[in-house]
């Protein structure tokens, strides 16, 4: 029978905690382990060293003024401030003690003055009672048969060793408990992160593409992946909601020509048809097709745009490229009645796609010449503003855009029922911000004119230098 693990222990954050809590236990078993091996042995190590000490000094002592020195040595030691850890005995060469607090020596102990021996001795109390302490001592024969014995109270280093342990065994459990709760802590708050990033995927596979994964504030990778995540689906949401709408939109912007185009047709072929009247009727209508192979063309274009499919960025003057711009509208501009005015700075560079910017700008001006009544100014500028940044400016004295209309007009086929009966498609503001968008820039709109003056529109592209 299959047993299936709860939700929470099958995730990767718990097993990520998880394994980060068996590598806390483990740095703290070895912290602890290191902890208590360093203390004991440094105090073992204290002792002896102290031992071998004590017994050199001693032996010096010896061979400097014979067992008179010695014996003199040995009583300053034994009754010196702070020298109650050491224990000494002093014989003669017939076992008669000379001086020291102990009264023999210990049983079998060797006398090679190496080897260190653990005995129990008999301590007595100031209010005269007799203790056992154990000790660690060293003896040595003296070249006259004598033997001198100097022992180490270690009774105060047995003490400490059981704490020792007990406070390692005891800390050892904590920390093990500790780690676990942190693990499984830390492990929830993540999968509930996770958790929400799933449900919010499956609301939007389900077709709820408002749903946004929720960012808390804190900065988090979790964080910055739903600020990344919400952007992408608020890219996905317009682009579906764009394109819901294309097929509403391509219907009523081509029902006209292609109805003029079946009107017209029609007409010329009820009656007996003129070579004069067949070159005006195909004339007329080749210009019909050409409108709509327009359309489907801007069409393709702005999908790719909006599809990342843009040409290579290589760095462009656009200096030049907005007086070839200026040069070419000027004559329409004139033509249409209307006063062009030109302001190009130089040494302009961006990096981008020459084709896609002068495809952008003359959308701008060609939109400035269609809807700016006769008599009217349109002003075209390229310069550098302080913070770097190139913008490509087209200001009119048309009717302009209301505010409240600007940021819909940059969508595919939004026009505004003035323009309904100019021609066009209602895809040159949205290609304009797409070349934007691309180009890392941006679209702006504005007012164009003066106080008392007409509204007018402006409309900066504005672009990263190079």
């Amino acid at each position: 029978m299959n047993i299936r693990l709860p939700t929470l222990v099958r995730t990767t954050t718990f097993k990520l905690a998880l394994l980060h809590s068996v590598l806390f236990t483990v740095f703290v078993l070895g912290l602890l382990i290191y902890l208590y091996a360093s203390t004991v042995v440094y105090v073992r190590a204290e002792a002896s060293d102290s031992l071998d000490a004590e017994l050199s000094e001693l032996s010096l002592a010896y061979s400097q003024g014979g067992l008179v020195r010695l014996n003199r040595s040995v009583r300053e030691r034994q009754f010196a401030p702070g020298s109650r850890q050491f224990l000494y005995l002093l014989q003669d060469a017939q076992g008669q003690k000379i001086s020291g607090g102990l009264s023999a020596l210990p049983p079998d102990i060797p006398l090679d003055g190496r080897q260190k021996y653990l005995f129990d001795v008999e301590i007595i109390q100031p209010d005269g009672e007799f203790i056992s302490r154990p000790a660690e001592g060293r003896a040595v024969v003296l070249p006259d048969g004598g033997i001198i014995l100097v022992a180490y109270d270690v009774g105060e280093f047995q003490r400490i060793v059981p704490h020792i342990t007990r406070v390692v065994w005891t800390a050892a459990p904590i920390g093990l408990l500790m780690s676990l709760i942190g693990g499984i802590v830390i492990s929830r708050s993540a999968a509930r992160r996770a958790d929400a990033l799933a449900k919010t995927a499956e609301g939007v596979m389900a077709g709820d593409l408002s749903r946004r994964v929720p960012v808390v504030g804190s900065g988090d990778e979790f964080d910055r992946l739903g600020e990344q995540l919400n952007a992408m689906l608020g890219r996905i949401e317009m682009l579906m909601e764009s394109s819901r709408h294309v097929g509403d939109s391509i219907a009523h912007d081509l029902r006209s020509p292609l109805t003029r185009l079946r009107n017209r047709l029609e007409t010329t072929l009820a009656e007996p048809m003129s070579q004069e009247m067949a070159e005006d009727t195909l004339g007329q209508t080749l210009g019909e097709v050409d409108n709509v192979l327009a359309t489907f063309n801007a069409i393709l274009r702005l999908s790719r745009l909006e599809a990342g499919q843009g040409g290579p960025m290589l760095r462009t003057d656009i200096s030049t490229l907005a007086e070839q711009l200026a040069e070419l509208f000027e004559p329409a501009c004139e033509e249409a009645g209307l006063e062009f005015v030109a302001s190009i700075g130089r040494g302009l560079f961006v990096l981008g796609e020459k084709d896609l910017i002068a495809q952008a700008v003359s959308n701008l001006l060609d939109n400035a010449v269609k809807y700016t009544p006769i008599g009217g100014k349109i002003s075209f500028n390229a310069a550098r503003e302080r913070d770097g940044k190139i913008i490509l400016e087209v200001t009119d004295t048309g009717p302009g855009i209301p505010a409240e209309e600007r940021e819909r007009v940059v969508k595919r086929f939004v026009r505004l029922e003035e323009s309904r009966s100019e021609p066009g498609s209602g895809l040159g503001l949205a290609l304009v911000e797409a070349v934007g968008r691309v180009h890392n820039g941006q679209l702006e709109l504005g007012d164009g004119g003066k106080a008392g003056a007409p509204r007018g529109l402006r409309a900066r592209l504005v672009l990263p230098k190079a």
